[in-house]
Protein backbone atom coordinates (compact mmCIF):
# COMPACT_ATOMS: atom_id res chain seq x y z
CA UNK A 1 0.00 0.00 0.00
CA UNK A 2 1.58 3.57 -1.10
CA UNK A 3 1.14 6.22 1.51
CA UNK A 4 2.53 8.88 -0.80
CA UNK A 5 2.10 9.30 -4.18
CA UNK A 6 3.52 11.89 -7.11
CA UNK A 7 2.93 11.84 -11.05
CA UNK A 8 4.67 14.71 -12.59
CA UNK A 9 4.47 16.81 -9.69
CA UNK A 10 6.25 20.51 -10.58
CA UNK A 11 6.08 23.98 -9.04
CA UNK A 12 7.24 27.22 -10.60
CA UNK A 13 7.74 30.27 -9.45
CA UNK A 14 7.26 33.23 -12.21
CA UNK A 15 9.82 31.52 -14.99
CA UNK A 16 11.60 29.75 -12.23
CA UNK A 17 10.36 26.12 -12.09
CA UNK A 18 11.54 24.81 -9.04
CA UNK A 19 10.14 21.26 -8.77
CA UNK A 20 9.99 19.44 -12.45
CA UNK A 21 7.98 16.55 -13.05
CA UNK A 22 8.64 14.44 -9.94
CA UNK A 23 6.96 10.94 -9.94
CA UNK A 24 7.42 8.50 -6.84
CA UNK A 25 5.91 6.38 -4.13
CA UNK A 26 6.64 5.42 -0.55
CA UNK A 27 4.90 2.11 0.69
CA UNK A 28 3.78 2.09 4.67
CA UNK A 29 6.03 1.63 6.73
CA UNK A 30 9.14 2.63 4.48
CA UNK A 31 11.57 5.14 5.04
CA UNK A 32 12.56 7.40 2.11
CA UNK A 33 15.40 9.31 2.12
CA UNK A 34 15.36 12.86 -0.18
CA UNK A 35 18.50 14.23 -1.34
CA UNK A 36 20.22 17.01 -2.81
CA UNK A 37 22.16 19.88 -2.64
CA UNK A 38 20.91 22.75 -1.46
CA UNK A 39 18.38 24.70 -3.54
CA UNK A 40 17.37 20.99 -5.32
CA UNK A 41 13.70 21.58 -4.57
CA UNK A 42 13.61 19.03 -1.48
CA UNK A 43 12.08 21.72 0.73
CA UNK A 44 9.77 22.93 -2.07
CA UNK A 45 8.84 19.26 -2.98
CA UNK A 46 8.47 18.44 0.72
CA UNK A 47 6.00 21.69 1.74
CA UNK A 48 3.38 20.55 -1.23
CA UNK A 49 3.46 17.10 0.70
CA UNK A 50 2.80 18.62 3.84
CA UNK A 51 -0.13 20.89 2.21
CA UNK A 52 1.41 24.19 2.95
CA UNK A 53 2.56 24.96 -1.08
CA UNK A 54 0.01 24.18 -4.19
CA UNK A 55 1.61 22.36 -7.06
CA UNK A 56 1.88 24.26 -10.32
CA UNK A 57 1.43 21.06 -12.03
CA UNK A 58 1.00 17.32 -11.51
CA UNK A 59 -0.80 15.32 -9.41
CA UNK A 60 0.01 13.14 -6.05
CA UNK A 61 -1.53 12.17 -2.57
CA UNK A 62 -0.84 11.88 0.97
CA UNK A 63 -2.44 9.47 3.04
CA UNK A 64 -4.87 8.90 0.85
CA UNK A 65 -5.63 12.79 0.64
CA UNK A 66 -5.51 14.95 -2.30
CA UNK A 67 -2.17 17.49 -2.38
CA UNK A 68 -4.16 20.05 -4.36
CA UNK A 69 -8.21 19.79 -2.70
CA UNK A 70 -7.29 18.17 0.36
CA UNK A 71 -4.62 20.30 1.99
CA UNK A 72 -6.14 20.71 5.43
CA UNK A 73 -6.72 17.29 6.07
CA UNK A 74 -3.20 16.22 4.81
CA UNK A 75 -1.79 18.72 7.81
CA UNK A 76 -3.73 16.65 10.05
CA UNK A 77 -2.61 13.88 9.04
CA UNK A 78 1.11 14.29 9.04
CA UNK A 79 3.78 14.55 11.63
CA UNK A 80 6.17 17.09 10.33
CA UNK A 81 9.42 17.84 12.27
CA UNK A 82 12.08 20.37 11.23
CA UNK A 83 15.70 20.79 12.26
CA UNK A 84 14.93 24.08 14.00
CA UNK A 85 12.64 21.40 16.41
CA UNK A 86 9.73 24.20 17.02
CA UNK A 87 9.49 23.67 20.63
CA UNK A 88 8.71 26.42 23.01
CA UNK A 89 11.92 26.79 24.75
CA UNK A 90 10.46 28.88 27.55
CA UNK A 91 8.16 26.01 28.08
CA UNK A 92 8.50 23.08 30.31
CA UNK A 93 8.95 19.56 28.79
CA UNK A 94 5.22 18.43 29.96
CA UNK A 95 4.03 22.09 29.53
CA UNK A 96 5.59 21.64 25.10
CA UNK A 97 3.73 18.36 25.20
CA UNK A 98 0.57 19.80 26.51
CA UNK A 99 0.71 22.42 23.57
CA UNK A 100 1.21 20.51 21.07
CA UNK A 101 -1.61 17.95 22.53
CA UNK A 102 -3.77 20.81 22.41
CA UNK A 103 -2.70 22.02 18.71
CA UNK A 104 -3.48 18.56 17.51
CA UNK A 105 -6.80 18.38 19.40
CA UNK A 106 -6.27 15.59 21.30
CA UNK A 107 -9.33 14.13 23.19
CA UNK A 108 -8.95 14.74 26.87
CA UNK A 109 -9.35 10.90 27.43
CA UNK A 110 -6.36 10.32 25.82
CA UNK A 111 -4.17 13.14 26.56
CA UNK A 112 -2.41 12.22 29.92
CA UNK A 113 -1.58 8.44 27.73
CA UNK A 114 0.00 9.99 24.75
CA UNK A 115 2.32 12.04 27.50
CA UNK A 116 3.40 9.33 28.82
CA UNK A 117 4.26 7.49 25.17
CA UNK A 118 5.95 10.74 24.74
CA UNK A 119 7.82 10.90 27.88
CA UNK A 120 9.22 7.49 27.80
CA UNK A 121 9.80 7.60 24.37
CA UNK A 122 12.51 10.46 24.61
CA UNK A 123 13.36 9.08 28.12
CA UNK A 124 12.93 12.60 29.53
CA UNK A 125 10.61 11.56 32.66
CA UNK A 126 12.83 12.97 34.63
CA UNK A 127 13.18 15.97 32.60
CA UNK A 128 9.42 16.51 32.14
CA UNK A 129 9.60 19.93 34.58
CA UNK A 130 12.45 20.98 32.97
CA UNK A 131 12.53 24.04 31.37
CA UNK A 132 12.87 22.83 27.26
CA UNK A 133 15.52 25.47 26.64
CA UNK A 134 18.10 23.57 29.30
CA UNK A 135 17.93 20.31 27.34
CA UNK A 136 21.12 18.97 25.12
CA UNK A 137 20.27 19.02 21.66
CA UNK A 138 19.77 15.61 21.13
CA UNK A 139 17.12 15.32 24.02
CA UNK A 140 15.19 18.32 22.24
CA UNK A 141 15.37 16.27 19.15
CA UNK A 142 13.85 13.29 20.74
CA UNK A 143 10.96 15.96 22.31
CA UNK A 144 10.28 17.29 19.21
CA UNK A 145 9.96 14.05 17.50
CA UNK A 146 7.50 12.85 20.38
CA UNK A 147 5.36 16.33 19.44
CA UNK A 148 5.14 15.55 15.99
CA UNK A 149 3.64 12.23 16.75
CA UNK A 150 1.50 13.17 19.56
CA UNK A 151 -1.89 12.60 17.45
CA UNK A 152 -0.28 9.15 16.03
CA UNK A 153 -0.01 10.66 12.36
CA UNK A 154 0.30 7.91 9.42
CA UNK A 155 2.90 9.72 7.48
CA UNK A 156 6.28 11.75 9.58
CA UNK A 157 8.10 14.48 7.54
CA UNK A 158 11.20 15.10 9.02
CA UNK A 159 13.35 17.94 7.45
CA UNK A 160 17.35 17.75 8.51
CA UNK A 161 16.57 16.49 11.51
CA UNK A 162 20.05 15.18 13.02
CA UNK A 163 21.23 18.80 11.83
CA UNK A 164 23.43 20.22 14.92
CA UNK A 165 23.58 17.43 17.10
CA UNK A 166 25.94 14.97 18.49
CA UNK A 167 26.87 11.32 16.70
CA UNK A 168 25.51 9.59 19.67
CA UNK A 169 22.16 11.13 19.37
CA UNK A 170 21.75 10.87 15.55
CA UNK A 171 22.11 6.63 15.91
CA UNK A 172 19.57 6.87 18.83
CA UNK A 173 17.24 8.96 16.70
CA UNK A 174 17.87 6.72 13.90
CA UNK A 175 16.66 3.69 15.97
CA UNK A 176 13.84 5.38 17.01
CA UNK A 177 12.86 5.86 13.46
CA UNK A 178 13.47 2.34 12.67
CA UNK A 179 10.88 1.02 15.41
CA UNK A 180 8.29 3.86 14.24
CA UNK A 181 8.82 2.86 11.01
CA UNK A 182 8.40 -1.28 12.37
CA UNK A 183 5.04 -0.29 14.03
CA UNK A 184 3.62 1.10 10.26
CA UNK A 185 4.79 4.55 9.98
CA UNK A 186 5.78 6.02 6.98
CA UNK A 187 8.71 8.34 7.28
CA UNK A 188 9.94 10.53 4.32
CA UNK A 189 13.08 12.33 5.63
CA UNK A 190 15.88 14.48 3.89
CA UNK A 191 19.45 14.59 5.30
CA UNK A 192 22.95 15.75 4.06
CA UNK A 193 24.53 12.95 5.71
CA UNK A 194 25.47 10.74 3.72
CA UNK A 195 25.83 7.48 6.24
CA UNK A 196 22.37 8.57 6.95
CA UNK A 197 21.33 7.70 3.82
CA UNK A 198 22.40 4.26 4.04
CA UNK A 199 19.86 3.77 6.84
CA UNK A 200 17.20 4.31 4.48
CA UNK A 201 14.59 1.79 2.79
CA UNK A 202 15.35 3.44 -0.35
CA UNK A 203 16.25 6.96 -1.42
CA UNK A 204 15.43 9.60 -4.08
CA UNK A 205 18.37 12.16 -5.11
CA UNK A 206 16.96 15.02 -6.61
CA UNK A 207 18.72 17.97 -8.37
CA UNK A 208 17.79 21.41 -10.01
CA UNK A 209 14.37 20.35 -9.32
CA UNK A 210 14.43 17.11 -11.18
CA UNK A 211 14.21 13.04 -9.76
CA UNK A 212 17.83 12.11 -11.06
CA UNK A 213 17.77 8.64 -8.95
CA UNK A 214 15.72 6.37 -7.23
CA UNK A 215 16.31 3.00 -5.92
CA UNK A 216 17.83 1.37 -2.66
CA UNK A 217 21.16 2.54 -1.19
CA UNK A 218 22.73 -0.89 -2.87
CA UNK A 219 20.71 -0.48 -6.29
CA UNK A 220 22.34 3.15 -6.36
CA UNK A 221 25.85 1.96 -5.36
CA UNK A 222 25.54 -0.95 -7.89
CA UNK A 223 23.47 0.21 -10.73
CA UNK A 224 23.54 3.93 -11.12
CA UNK A 225 27.21 4.56 -10.75
CA UNK A 226 28.65 4.22 -14.21
CA UNK A 227 32.13 5.10 -13.32
CA UNK A 228 34.84 2.75 -11.09
CA UNK A 229 36.09 4.34 -8.25
CA UNK A 230 39.99 4.47 -7.53
CA UNK A 231 40.46 5.07 -3.52
CA UNK A 232 44.34 6.23 -3.44
CA UNK A 233 46.09 6.76 0.02
CA UNK A 234 49.03 9.14 -0.44
CA UNK A 235 51.26 11.54 1.91
CA UNK A 236 49.35 15.22 1.45
CA UNK A 237 46.65 14.05 0.03
CA UNK A 238 45.25 17.73 -0.39
CA UNK A 239 47.83 18.73 -2.39
CA UNK A 240 48.06 15.52 -4.95
CA UNK A 241 44.15 16.11 -5.43
CA UNK A 242 45.30 18.83 -8.10
CA UNK A 243 47.39 16.42 -10.13
CA UNK A 244 44.99 13.44 -9.94
CA UNK A 245 42.39 15.25 -11.00
CA UNK A 246 44.62 16.73 -13.96
CA UNK A 247 45.12 13.23 -15.02
CA UNK A 248 43.44 12.53 -19.04
CA UNK A 249 41.09 9.61 -18.38
CA UNK A 250 40.21 11.09 -14.56
CA UNK A 251 36.89 12.14 -14.83
CA UNK A 252 36.24 13.31 -11.46
CA UNK A 253 38.64 13.33 -8.02
CA UNK A 254 37.56 14.60 -4.61
CA UNK A 255 38.72 14.20 -1.17
CA UNK A 256 37.34 11.35 1.14
CA UNK A 257 38.35 11.52 4.56
CA UNK A 258 42.12 11.35 4.39
CA UNK A 259 42.44 10.00 1.31
CA UNK A 260 41.08 10.35 -2.50
CA UNK A 261 38.69 8.63 -4.92
CA UNK A 262 38.60 9.50 -8.04
CA UNK A 263 36.54 8.19 -10.88
CA UNK A 264 37.26 6.83 -14.50
CA UNK A 265 35.62 5.01 -17.23
CA UNK A 266 38.69 2.22 -17.23
CA UNK A 267 40.04 1.92 -13.69
CA UNK A 268 42.88 -1.03 -14.82
CA UNK A 269 44.60 1.42 -17.38
CA UNK A 270 44.58 4.45 -14.70
CA UNK A 271 46.49 2.70 -11.87
CA UNK A 272 49.80 2.62 -13.55
CA UNK A 273 49.69 5.92 -15.30
CA UNK A 274 48.67 7.55 -11.77
CA UNK A 275 51.49 5.79 -10.08
CA UNK A 276 53.99 7.41 -12.30
CA UNK A 277 52.32 10.57 -12.35
CA UNK A 278 52.55 10.63 -8.33
CA UNK A 279 55.89 9.69 -8.43
CA UNK A 280 57.30 11.90 -10.51
CA UNK A 281 55.43 14.97 -8.67
CA UNK A 282 56.92 13.79 -5.33
CA UNK A 283 54.07 11.82 -3.61
CA UNK A 284 54.61 8.81 -2.00
CA UNK A 285 51.66 6.33 -2.91
CA UNK A 286 50.86 4.25 0.34
CA UNK A 287 48.04 2.23 -1.30
CA UNK A 288 45.84 2.31 -4.50
CA UNK A 289 42.79 -0.29 -5.41
CA UNK A 290 39.21 -0.30 -6.76
CA UNK A 291 36.61 0.30 -4.20
CA UNK A 292 33.22 -1.12 -4.22
CA UNK A 293 31.84 3.05 -4.30
CA UNK A 294 29.90 4.90 -1.63
CA UNK A 295 26.88 6.56 -2.01
CA UNK A 296 28.73 9.95 -1.85
CA UNK A 297 30.55 8.88 -4.73
CA UNK A 298 26.90 7.95 -6.67
CA UNK A 299 25.85 11.01 -6.08
CA UNK A 300 28.76 13.18 -7.03
CA UNK A 301 28.91 10.71 -9.87
CA UNK A 302 25.58 11.67 -11.31
CA UNK A 303 25.52 15.12 -10.35
CA UNK A 304 28.54 15.33 -12.70
CA UNK A 305 27.30 13.28 -15.34
CA UNK A 306 23.60 15.45 -15.05
CA UNK A 307 26.10 18.87 -15.53
CA UNK A 308 28.13 16.81 -18.50
CA UNK A 309 24.56 16.60 -20.39
CA UNK A 310 23.25 19.87 -19.97
CA UNK A 311 26.28 21.12 -21.06
CA UNK A 312 26.33 19.24 -24.04
CA UNK A 313 22.54 20.07 -24.80
CA UNK A 314 23.07 24.46 -24.18
CA UNK A 315 26.33 23.30 -26.54
CA UNK A 316 24.16 21.84 -29.41
CA UNK A 317 21.54 24.51 -29.57
CA UNK A 318 24.37 26.79 -29.14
Amino acid sequence: MNVVTLKDLERRFGDFVAVKGVSLEVAKGEIFGFLGPNGAGKSTTIRMLCGLLEPSGGSGTVAGFDIRTQREAIKQNIGYMSQKFSLYEDLTVEENIDFYSGIYRIPGAKKAERKAWVLEMAHLQAQRRTRTGQLPGGWKQRLSLGCALLHEPPVLFLDEPTSGVDPMSRRDFWDLIHQLAGGGVTVFVTTHYMEEAEYCDRLGLIYRGELVALGTPTEMKEHRMTEQVLSLSCDRAHDALTVVAALPGVRDAVLFGRDIHLMTADAERIVPILRDAMEQAGFEVRALERITPSLEDVFVSLIEGKDREEGAQREFKG
